[in-house]
Parts: C-alpha cells; sequence; structure tokens
C-alpha cells in the first residue's frame, strides 16, 4: 500500500519533535478506522527504535527492524485485549494489565535507547486501567512513550486525554482521497468514497470486499419497496445472511439521499412515497437496527419491521 498523504504534516511534524529531542511521553492518535493511524503509529516507532534511522525511516536491516518484524523487541510492549482465565477474550482492558506494562515501563530500555508501549484500543481500557494510567502518564520515565490508539477518543476520561499530545486523523479532502484511491487500483473510486463518506481507507477495503455492489443491490431493493415490487421477508433474509450491518448502513444512506433530492426538488432516486420527516425517522431507525444486530434481539425481526416500514 502506498504512503497516504494525509499523514504528511503530522508526521513532518513529529520528526521536528524528535529531531531537536522534544518528543512528548505520550501520544493519543485517534480518529476513525481507515485513516491509517495505526500504520502511522507503526512507521513512527519502528523509525524511533532503529539503529540506523533515516530522516525518520526505519532501514528494516538493523538488530532493532528485524527484531520488530518477528516481534520480540524487547523495549516495545504492545497492550491490547487479553484473556480471561478461561482463555476467552476479553472486551476491555483492565488494570492488571497496565500494572504490569507500568512495571516493564520502570526498567531500563535493554538496548539503551526508548521504551516504547503501544495502548490499541485506548478507548477500550475500563476506568480502573484508566485510572492506573495515570501514574504513568503524571510520572514518565525518561527515554519512555506511551503511544495510544483510540478510534472513539472521547471514551478516554479528560485526565487521559489531557496528559497526552494529540494527532487527530481526519478524513482528507476529496481529491486527494480519490487520487490515493485510484494508485490503489480502485476502478471505482468516487462510488467508493460515497458509500464510505469520503473515508479513503474505508473505501478501500470495501472496494477491495466487494461492498459496492452490496450497496447497489440496497439500493435496487429498496427502490421495489417503494415501487410495491419485492417480498419483505425475502429481502429480510438476504441481507441477514449476508454483511446486515453493512446493508444498513448503506441503507441509511439511501435514505439520506432521498431525503436530499426531495429537498432540492430533484428526482428522488427511489421514488419513495415517504416524505422528509418520515425519511428522517427511517434513517434514524435503519442505524439504530445497525446497532441492535450487536445485541440480543433477533435480527429478522428488526429487518422485517425496518423494510417493512420503508414500504
Amino acid at each position: 500500500m502506498s504512503a497516504m498523504p494525509w499523514h504528511a504534516t503530522d508526521w513532518a511534524r513529529l520528526q521536528a519533535r524528535r529531531e531537536r529531542d522534544a518528543l512528548p511521553h505520550a501520544l493519543l492518535l485517534c480518529g476513525p478506522a481507515g485513516l491509517g493511524k495505526r500504520a502511522f503509529a507503526q512507521r513512527f516507532v519502528r523509525g524511533l527504535l532503529c539503529e540506523r534511522v533515516q530522516d525518520g525511516e526505519a532501514c528494516g536491516q538493523c538488530r532493532s527492524c528485524l527484531l520488530l518484524e518477528a516481534g520480540t523487541h524487547p523495549d516495545l510492549v504492545t497492550l491490547s485485549f487479553g484473556l480471561r482465565r478461561d482463555g476467552t477474550p476479553r472486551t476491555e482492558i483492565v488494570i492488571e494489565q497496565i500494572r504490569e506494562l507500568s512495571a516493564r515501563l520502570a526498567m531500563s530500555s535493554q538496548f539503551g535507547g526508548w521504551q516504547v508501549a503501544l495502548i490499541d484500543p485506548a478507548d477500550a481500557m475500563n476506568a480502573a486501567a484508566a485510572n492506573a494510567l495515570l501514574k504513568t502518564l503524571e510520572e514518565p520515565s525518561a527515554r519512555t512513550l506511551l503511544v495510544l490508539l483510540a478510534d472513539a477518543p472521547w471514551r478516554l476520561p479528560q485526565t487521559i486525554r489531557s496528559r497526552c499530545q494529540r494527532i487527530e486523523f481526519n478524513v482528507p479532502p476529496p481529491a486527494e482521497a480519490r487520487a490515493w484511491l485510484q494508485g490503489q487500483g480502485v476502478a471505482q473510486a468516487q462510488a467508493a468514497l460515497e458509500a464510505a463518506l469520503g473515508n479513503p481507507g474505508l473505501a478501500l477495503a470495501w472496494a477491495q470486499q466487494g461492498a459496492l455492489e452490496r450497496r447497489a443491490e440496497v439500493r435496487r431493493d429498496l427502490a421495489a419497496l417503494a415501487a410495491g415490487r419485492g417480498q419483505v421477508t425475502d429481502m429480510a433474509k438476504r441481507w441477514l445472511d449476508d454483511e446486515a450491518a453493512q446493508r444498513l448502513w448503506f441503507a441509511a444512506q439511501a435514505a439520506a439521499d432521498e431525503r436530499r433530492a426531495q429537498s432540492t426538488q430533484a428526482a428522488a432516486p427511489l421514488a419513495s412515497t415517504m416524505d422528509g420527516e418520515a425519511l428522517v425517522h427511517w434513517y434514524d431507525a435503519a442505524n439504530r437496527a445497525r446497532d441492535a444486530l450487536r445485541g440480543p434481539l433477533r435480527g429478522d425481526l428488526l429487518l422485517l419491521e425496518l423494510l417493512a416500514q420503508w414500504r
């Protein structure tokens, strides 16, 4: 994958601080998934630990680089979801993990350089874990860098956020995102960006996974229901069997596009009989249904009710 051009400004600023030996003791890389913050973090950490770094880029050949590639570098700790005692994965980062991390960082670097801890996703720390991390943030060891990654930084306590240098990853300008996608070989770059609401990383993943065909099918289904064709039960089953959450994302988009067309008196692409207020309510209902799919409610009933409302 080629470099992401929207990283350039933040990368240059961070490298300038590194060259001045003025790096913060904690970084918070945040923003929607798909904008490359994890790739940015890995690139920066590799350069920071490399023994022959040049212009911030790791050489890929020194002892540190080879150990990083193997996942065995002694001065890099990666903290994510651990396992419960029964062997099942946790859904949050817990205080025991932070205590172990703090004890590790209190020791000297084995290579005599930087020690780096990557916490990903940092917004998955529970309250006790976040409080335990505060002590490390307030009393950082020399040449120690904490890198927190978060898709939803608002879930982190303000006490954590305020002690980190924040780098925000935002959706790039459309022309820049489209050019990058085309460089990745995406033929329908504009359609992919529209589907992903301008997020180029998400657009690339969806283009590679056939999501654009799924999006077109969702719109055909809604247009058919609006015209009195098609069976709600058949559509609900088909949606449930093939990426239901993604289909609901596209369905909500379609309702928003329909509402926008009506408000500008343009030809509504789906020819829905619902008025603008009803479309807004249906948009909200589609998003609620997408969230509800993660819970105990029956997905088939959620979809049946939603599609019946569209008809």
